[in-house]
């Protein structure tokens, strides 16, 4: 959803409304209202809802009258993508910027002020029922409006989880968001908790996933490492190497073919990029670990149907076609196929 299709002189009502009925009411103002900029979508996750929002600067209140005018009993959980806000909530004032994320409770008064920076402000807000977490209210009280530093433990791995449901959220299937859903309030429990030293309060069921989700987490950020095994991933999190693989085994696939599938995906994605055309197949295949060019081409094969250097080529074309229906004319250079001068 876009200001854009609005009227301008209406675009600020509009937003206004929008925050009213996909966040909570609350009381807005700002310097630009007449020009106001702003984006948002919704994402519906079944136990929880995701919001993504980009708008001009604001600030913003919310009264004991607009909480009894409307409440829906939520932590609410912000991750900052762009810009900077400053929150007064629960006794606190907090200034927090990109990469940081705040809690608050849409049943207590709070005050913000988005400043955008070069840019329009950004947020990716989670909304979570009050009953869905397994923390006890009294506990979460001590994390209200305070800023939560994202660059590190299982606050790093919730922030990533955010901003990829706000990034890639929308292609994915009913199923896979309540999926999404469940997972989400298991990492938020698990990072509050953490930020609590409450782990131990946590149902296992709950502790399970979030630790599934944070290995799931350090194999995409380490499969360039040749060192990654299930020794190292095992380690890594404190547990034993029969713990690891019984912690994967209901996904039907073995923490060694989970790694050596993503980086087939890895290698197969940086195939497809232009700016890599000039590297030869072999080493783009020893970024992703695979020694073996020969080895390297049976998987690939096995797994895509084509050899490396075919689906290259494939993509290549696909581009070079989509790049000719965009530009005018039609005239866009074809590729160079393998093995001709170009």
């Amino acid at each position: 959803m876009s200001a854009d299709r609005v009227p301008v002189a209406d675009r600020f009502e509009w937003f206004n409304d929008l925050v009213a009925s996909a966040l909570i009411p609350t009381a807005i103002r700002s310097e630009r209202s007449a020009d106001f900029r702003a984006e948002a979508a919704m994402l519906d996750l079944g136990a929880v809802q995701v919001s993504s929002f980009s708008h001009s600067p604001l600030s913003s209140r919310r009264t004991p009258a607009l909480i009894r005018r409307g409440d829906p009993e939520q932590y609410q959980l912000a991750l900052i993508t762009g810009g900077r806000w400053w929150m007064s909530h629960q006794g606190g004032d907090e200034e927090i910027g990109v990469g940081d994320m705040i809690l608050w409770d849409t049943s207590r008064p709070q005050e913000t002020v988005a400043h955008p920076g070069e840019g329009l402000s950004r947020s990716i807000i989670l909304h979570l029922p009050k009953d869905a977490l397994p923390l006890r209210s009294g506990r979460v009280d001590g994390l209200l409006g305070r800023r939560i530093a994202a660059h590190s433990g299982m606050a790093a791995v919730l922030a990533r989880f955010v901003s990829s449901l706000g990034e890639h959220g929308s292609a994915c299937e009913p199923q896979e968001l309540r999926r999404l859903g469940s997972v989400a309030v298991d990492l938020a429990a698990a990072c509050l908790a953490h930020r609590l030293d409450a782990y131990g309060e946590l149902p296992a069921e709950a502790r399970e996933r979030a630790l599934r989700e944070r290995i799931d987490r350090f194999v995409e950020h380490n499969l360039g490492d040749p060192a990654l095994t299930p020794g190292l991933i095992a380690a890594a999190h404190g547990i034993s190497v029969r713990s690891l693989h019984a912690l994967v085994r209901e996904r039907g696939e073995s923490i060694g073919a989970a790694v050596r599938r993503r980086r087939l995906e890895r290698a197969r994605a940086d195939l497809a990029r232009p700016e890599l055309a000039g590297r030869p197949v072999h080493e783009i295949a020893a970024r992703w670990c695979f020694t073996s060019a020969p080895a390297f081409s049976r998987a690939f094969r096995a797994a895509y149907g084509l050899s490396p250097t075919e689906f290259r080529w494939a993509a290549a074309r696909e581009a070079a076609a989509a790049r000719r229906t965009r530009a005018p004319g039609g005239a866009d250079p074809r590729p160079t196929p393998p093995g001709r001068a170009g």
